[in-house]
């Protein structure tokens, strides 16, 4: 079967650690043939079908030169036995319109993972709104006033963007108050733009969990990725350490409870941040960690995710 992955430019990949690439891997291995593209390589004219500039690409196994290419061919992307969407954030207009050129493309035949319209229906922050039940205290507003009533309410909270992504743009205000004024600011645009603010978690301290849901199920293993360094932010990007570690009960009934109901949807793949017993944003563009997952406990997270697809692709 030909896959399409709708990706970041391949040269940009960090394959040590990639979970697309991991992905494609396991593809491969399985007999399928990979092709990839970025969003900016899709089109559509009337009178045609949505099309890609792709790649044909072999993986040779080798660190320094990872892939070989096929020439460059423009192909319908309804060609393709699964299209699979994995371009990393921010959910920009960008991302925004392909994923109307990839609905585009399903309404010709193609099948998608994560289902376009799914994507746009859960931005990463405030997909967690439908779900009260296992959030902390929480407020999304883009308003000064409210943020200040907030703070004095829980005395240590977290601010952070809707938009961001890697730990970017996180901030941490205690009891004190130092600079709340001018981090709201910074935030919210003088009130032109939304943020969200929660409550401190003390559990970070044993990590901001990942914990990956693939067809409504969870993968047995989170990876729980520590602040470093006196920072608060766990993420990788930001620093912050990776260890595998079993679910625990919380986690368990958290990514039980959701699973199901965001794979109907047409969520294949989910990655569920959890601080504690709380979860703290739901994520869906590109989830990550399927490499230290696997390197660490030796369960194979990306051949549970080709087995869903597979089984996804069957049963379209």
């Amino acid at each position: 079967m030909d896959i399409l992955f709708v990706a970041d430019p391949l040269e940009s990949f960090k394959i040590y650690k990639d979970t697309t690439f991991a992905m494609m891997r396991e593809m491969q291995r399985r007999g399928h043939r990979v092709a990839a593209c970025e969003p900016r390589h899709l089109v559509w004219a009337r009178g045609g079908v949505v099309q890609a500039s792709v790649r044909r690409i072999t993986l040779t196994g080798d660190a320094n030169l990872w892939f070989t290419q096929e020439p460059l061919e423009l192909v319908p992307v309804k060609s393709f036995g699964a299209v699979v969407m994995r371009k990393d954030p921010p959910f920009d207009s960008e991302f925004f319109y392909a994923t109307h050129l990839l609905e585009q493309a399903e309404r010709e035949g193609a099948q998608v993972f994560n289902k376009p319209r799914a994507l746009r229906d859960h931005p990463e922050k405030l997909a967690i709104l439908e779900f009260p039940a296992f959030i902390g205290p929480t407020l999304v507003t883009r308003d000064a006033d409210a943020v200040r009533s907030f703070h004095a309410e829980h005395r240590d909270i977290i601010l952070k963007p809707l938009d961001g992504m890697g730990g970017m743009g996180i901030f941490r205000v205690r009891d004190e108050g130092l600079n709340l004024g001018g981090i709201i600011e910074t935030l919210n645009k003088d009130g032109q733009q939304t943020l969200m603010v929660q409550k401190f978690l003390p559990a970070i301290a044993q990590g901001d969990k990942r914990v990956l849901v693939i067809g409504g199920q969870p993968v047995p293993f989170s990876l729980a990725r520590i602040p470093q360094g006196g920072e608060v932010r766990g993420n990788l990007a930001a620093g912050g350490k990776g260890v595998a570690q079993p679910l625990t009960a919380a986690d368990r009934a958290i990514a039980e409870a959701l699973g199901p109901i965001l794979a109907q949807r047409g969520l294949l793949l989910v990655g569920l941040d959890v601080i504690g017993d709380s979860l703290t944003e739901i994520n869906v563009t590109s989830p990550t960690c399927f490499q230290e997952i696997t390197d660490q406990t030796g369960f194979d997270v990306a051949a549970m995710f080709v087995d869903a697809l597979e089984a996804g692709i069957s049963t379209s």
